[in-house]
């Protein structure tokens, strides 16, 4: 009886992947909504942290179903890529980083914000938070998985 109790049980470490993953759907949802929906133009910025959010669906997903725990290999690479575009992203909009050192220099400015949620939770904001805490939550997956 016990041995059938403990094979239905759900790892921790699935359950975080699977938040992690619910996460970083959602946020790609959302970035879709706000271009194709609002028509809120995209920078350069926005689209390399998108090149490094989209990924992560589908590879979480396929972490999930079987559930492998190195999947936080593969997804914390393009989490930390994200993270630091982000960061770059949300300096370079608050104004600390030099105008010389801008990427966006035709098309759609970087430093501009087009949307603006509670009067400070801009989009590059959001980016920033949302791979910090999918990078929490793959750290915090690992972690629970035995040795």
């Amino acid at each position: 009886m016990e041995d059938k109790i403990s094979s239905q049980r759900v790892s921790v470490g699935w359950v975080l992947l699977f938040i992690a993953w619910f996460v970083v759907t959602s946020a790609t949802l959302v970035s879709l909504f706000f271009s194709e929906v609002m028509d809120v133009p995209v920078c350069v910025l926005c689209w390399y942290q998108r090149v490094a959010m989209y990924p992560l669906t589908l590879i979480l997903a396929i972490g999930l179903f079987p559930y492998d725990p190195k999947v936080v290999r593969y997804a914390g690479s393009l989490v930390v890529v994200g993270w630091v575009i982000a960061m770059f992203h949300v300096l370079l909009v608050a104004g600390i980083i030099p105008e010389s050192a801008h990427p966006c220099v035709q098309g759609v400015p970087c430093s501009q914000t087009f949307f603006s949620l509670l009067g400070f939770l801009t989009i590059p904001l959001m980016s920033l938070l949302t791979f910090t805490v999918i990078g929490f939550l793959l750290f915090f997956a690992q972690r629970m998985e035995p040795s």
